[in-house]
């Protein structure tokens, strides 16, 4: 057994991440830079380092799970949900249950919500935010990002909703409440079930085939019948109807009723 295959099966083991089912080459490029960087020659010191000492454990944790998100990315896509996929599924139903997927440091579910301000109440919202670093998830909460984060925002939306200090910006309380955020990992937990719209996106491109295959068969089994799936502009799936999916739009997916 490799060093890193070896390195993988203790990781899995303190962490509860499975490292085989990402896509190998990136991630072992990946964490040999980091590990090369903080001074390491094997991936078995590496562990034995990370195994003592939380910085490196919460740098390593940072880098495995690719926290890279700002709000409205890929902004023609927030709009065709605002335009065409939103209206859809309140014609059901006035409350959604929504969930937002490996969700980072908060800026896609608090697009969500800020997007669904347009037609609900701020107190009608409720939307459940997951990830599997503890770190992105109190990043989350605090709700404090630089100007990167807020470029394809609309000015209205930023004015409105954000208050600006020196070089950060506050996101309002109101929509900080609508959103609940939860540790979960896509690739061993159980999935929350019976929601109306799940968004996951810019996440699965770093994952096997294999594992990409159960949390797509995971997603589709979440949703009620009609719900709708976001995906990242990467992340076309290919034979939707496979996991009960057709396409509604570009990088939406709609479960079959």
């Amino acid at each position: 057994m490799s060093d890193y295959q070896e390195f993988t099966k203790q990781i899995n083991k303190k962490t509860g991440i499975d490292l085989s089912l990402y896509k190998e080459v990136q991630m072992k490029r990946r964490l040999t830079s980091l590990r090369e960087k903080r001074g390491f020659n094997d991936f078995q010191s590496y562990y034995n380092a990370i195994a003592q000492e939380k910085e490196l454990l919460d740098e390593f944790l940072d880098k495995v799970t690719i926290n890279v998100s700002e709000f409205y990315r890929n902004a023609s896509r927030w709009s065709v949900l605002e335009s065409k996929v939103l209206p859809k599924l309140f014609e059901k139903k006035k409350k959604l249950k929504i969930w937002s997927a490996a969700c980072s440091t908060g800026e896609e579910p608090y697009t969500i919500a800020l997007v669904l301000s347009q037609f609900l109440d701020l107190s009608q919202i409720d939307i459940l935010a997951t990830d599997i670093d503890d770190n992105v998830i109190a990043r989350a909460k605090k709700a404090v990002y630089n100007e990167r984060a807020l470029q394809e925002m609309p000015t209205k939306i930023k004015e409105t909703y954000f208050t600006k200090d020196g070089t950060f910006f506050h996101l309002d309380e109101k929509i900080k409440k609508c959103v609940t955020f939860k540790k979960h990992n896509l690739l061993a937990d159980s999935y929350p079930g019976s929601f109306d719209l799940i968004v996951c996106r810019n996440v699965l491109i770093y994952f096997t085939e294999e594992a990409k295959h159960t949390i797509y068969q995971n997603f589709s089994n979440s949703l009620v019948d009609g719900g709708v799936f976001f995906v990242g502009s990467t992340e076309q799936i290919f034979s939707p109807d496979q996991y009960n999916f057709k396409v509604l739009d570009t990088f939406f997916y709609q479960k079959n009723m």
